[in-house]
């Protein structure tokens, strides 16, 4: 595997949408379709906009489906969706959602339309403080190969030299892993020097230590 990653930007825009439309879910993942949005829109948003979209474009799995991309492209050709898409070779294989946290409204294993006890929100926060990782996937034939690790990677090392004071990721609590775990698990955070810092609902929230004291 000849693997490399790169930071979206809206010239790689076909690239994120040719990893999502052809590889991300060819194992019949419960979690299609998806591009990565719910995490940018609240519930509301979710239910009266993508929703009412999905209708108007035809209804079913493919109207949510249009809908959905339609929603993900005005977010990268806005700039406010930001991450990182991993190639092997010239061929997309993975992709790790990490943004600004207040570019996010919520994060952890989240249902897009409604809202949950121990789902977390966000509100305010400073910009340039915390650089948030809240969903990875990588193609079903290079899971285990450390596809998510070396996005992980690529992000710390981009939000250190970017200034950002820490990083920060939610993986749900489980005992057992997961191919299908979108939020990252936990033994990969703690191998990259994250510590849990509380918990709500399900969700652990975690930080790692990037510029300053931490305090």
């Amino acid at each position: 595997m000849n693997l490399t990653v790169k930071r979206l930007t809206k010239e790689l825009k076909s690239d994120f949408f040719d990893f999502f439309d052809n590889r991300a879910f060819t194992d019949g993942s419960p979690y299609y379709p998806c591009y990565c949005d719910a995490y940018y829109l609240t519930p509301e948003e979710v239910r009266f906009g993508t929703n009412k979209r999905a209708k108007e474009l035809g209804g079913g799995r493919e109207g949510l489906r249009l809908a959905l991309r339609e929603s993900s492209e005005r977010l990268i050709d806005s700039g406010i969706m930001q991450g990182y898409l991993a190639y092997d070779g010239d061929i997309e294989i993975g992709w790790c959602n990490a943004n600004d946290r207040t570019n996010f409204t919520r994060a952890g294993d989240l249902n897009p339309a409604f809202r949950r006890e121990g789902d977390v929100y966000f509100e305010g926060g400073t910009p340039g403080e915390v650089k948030s990782v809240v969903c990875f996937e990588v193609a079903p034939e290079y899971r285990g190969r450390g596809v998510a690790k070396a996005l992980l990677e690529r992000v710390l090392e981009d939000a250190e030299a970017d200034g950002y004071s820490f990083a920060e990721v939610y993986p749900k609590v489980s005992d057992e892993f997961s191919v299908l775990d979108f939020t990252g698990p936990m033994r990969m955070y703690l191998n990259a020097g994250f510590a849990e810092i509380c918990r709500s609902g399900n969700t652990v929230i975690m930080r790692k230590v990037l510029n300053g004291d931490g305090k």
